[in-house]
Order: structure tokens, then C-alpha cells, then sequence
């Protein structure tokens, strides 16, 4: 903990794989300090013959120095404190912890090989949200900038419109026409756009059910069926049917009605036996049966 005016300020850890986090809060932290430049500089020794002003000021460069550096070794944890403990000064600790973590030149071509081809290669996922890829692609270009890579904003931007799902495509073409220049769209900027998007397209995929239900009522009429159909119940039992067929044999006799000889008539008898089964279900196809 270090007292501020008014709160206390936490000091970040490094574990040894968080550099990356650490690094910018650190640096963040020994700046509000008023410490950075004796870490980043250092300070001169004493010569021969100094002037009075010259001790006053290695004093108060050496008291800087001691700050700075209790900071850093409060900063990290017992395996990596190891690295330093023998650090004279700020500089020397912070030297050798970005040599070991941040690599030395050809350590940092590879891991700068690396990340561009994660960043060439990011592509957004269907259960992604917009966030979650803007979060990681946010990540990798940081990274990037961090070991001295010129990526500029406009790249960034143009990088996500490609790397998009094909929900997107429709606001991608839009942004594109309307922006004309892409050079003065930020990365905030098209997120807030596609977050809009986002959030209109999950409001029409979360359609209630009863909504569903009532478009469907909306359509019956007044009897309760629905062009022409009769739903909800079996033909045995529709209202539409002659209320006068009560049997349950079906009689087919054709006379002829003209006054002419009668000729031998032929009778057709039907017997129907209908079983009711109590496990069974009916599915009503809609069709009318004559």
C-alpha cells in the first residue's frame, strides 16, 4: 500500500505471466508517484569537487531512487524478486524484469511475429457478442503497440468490419457509405454502432410465445376456425355435421325419380365399430370429411 492524500493505493503484482498488465500499471502508478523519470533515467553519481546544489539534488535523486525501487520490490512475488534482489537502483530492476519478461531483441521479433498473425487471423464467432470480440481484439493491438508495432486506428477498424459475422453484414455496408472515410471512424465508435445492431436483433429473436399464440387467434374467426379448417376438435364430434345422422351405420339407397319400371335396387350396408383408446391421441389434420 501506498498513502496518497486521502487513500490508499494498491500496488499491482507480477506473477511472471501478467508483465503485460503489470508493465502499464506500474508505469502508471510510479508516474503519479512523481518516480518515473528516475526509473526511466536514472541519475548521475557524485564527481570531484561537487557544488552544494549539485549534492542537494543526487539527495533528493538518491531518496527518489529508494522509493522507486521498494515499490518494485513490493511489486512482485517471492519467485520473481529473486530476478532483483541484488538491483542497486530502480532502473537496474526495471531493466532486468523487462529484459526477462518482455525479451530481448530476438525474443521480441518472435512474439511480434506472433501477434500479428493473431491479429491477421481474428475472426469474430456466432457466440460472440460484440464486446466479448472488441475485448479481444483490443488485447492483441495493445500488445502489438506495446512492442513498438505501428498499427494504426484505421487498420484496427477495417480489420474488424472484414472479420465480422454475416449478422453484421447489412450495418458493415451502411457504415461503410455513410463513413466514407474510415480514417475518422474510432474503434469506440463502430463498437457503439454495433452494439445497436446487436441489441435490435436480439429483441426481434426474443419474440414472446404469447405473442405467437395471439397473431394465431388473431386469424380465427368468430366459430373458431381458421380458413376454413375446424380446429380443436374430431369430425365425430363437429358442430358443422347433420345433427339429424345419428346412427352409426351409413345407408347409401339410390332411387330413380323418374316414373319409369322399377328395376331390381341394390343396398349397400356399412357396418363402423369405433374403438376409444384412452393412451391414444387424434391429430385433426383439418381436413373436412363429406
Amino acid at each position: 500500500m501506498i498513502p496518497t492524500t486521502g487513500y490508499q493505493t494498491q500496488i499491482p503484482k507480477l506473477t511472471g505471466q501478467n508483465y503485460y498488465h503489470w508493465n502499464i500499471q506500474m508505469r502508471v502508478l510510479l508516474e503519479s508517484q512523481e518516480l518515473w523519470n528516475i526509473v526511466e533515467d536514472g541519475y548521475q553519481e557524485l564527481g570531484t569537487n561537487s557544488s552544494e546544489e549539485a549534492i542537494a539534488a543526487y539527495r533528493d535523486s538518491t531518496k527518489k531512487d529508494r522509493r522507486a525501487l521498494h515499490i518494485i520490490f513490493q511489486s512482485v512475488n517471492e519467485t520473481v524478486f529473486e530476478r532483483i534482489a541484488m538491483a542497486k537502483t530502480s532502473k537496474e530492476a526495471w531493466i532486468t524484469l523487462n529484459k526477462s519478461y518482455r525479451g530481448e531483441n530476438r525474443v521480441r521479433t518472435v512474439k511480434l511475429q506472433t501477434l500479428r498473425c493473431s491479429f491477421d487471423s481474428l475472426k469474430m464467432k456466432e457466440s460472440q457478442t460484440v464486446e466479448d470480440y472488441f475485448n479481444r481484439t483490443t488485447l492483441i493491438v495493445n500488445q502489438l503497440r506495446m512492442n513498438e508495432e505501428n498499427i494504426s486506428e484505421q487498420r484496427v477498424v477495417e480489420k474488424i468490419l472484414r472479420s465480422l459475422t454475416r449478422n453484421f453484414e447489412s450495418v458493415v455496408i451502411i457504415t461503410v457509405e455513410e463513413t466514407k472515410d474510415l480514417e475518422n471512424l474510432s474503434t469506440e465508435e463502430l463498437m457503439g454502432i454495433l452494439q445497436s445492431h446487436e441489441l435490435r436483433m436480439k429483441l426481434y429473436d426474443d419474440v414472446p410465445m404469447e405473442h405467437a399464440f395471439q397473431m394465431q387467434n388473431s386469424n380465427m374467426d368468430k366459430s373458431g376456425q381458421t380458413m376454413g379448417r375446424k380446429l380443436g376438435h374430431t369430425a365425430k364430434f363437429c358442430p358443422k355435421k347433420d345433427v339429424d345422422d345419428k346412427s352409426d351405420n351409413v345407408l347409401i339407397h339410390k332411387e330413380d325419380e323418374l316414373d319409369e319400371p322399377q328395376e331390381d335396387t341394390m343396398f349397400m350396408i356399412f357396418n363402423m365399430e369405433e374403438k376409444i383408446k384412452e393412451d391414444c391421441w387424434y391429430l385433426d389434420s383439418g381436413a373436412a370429411i363429406i
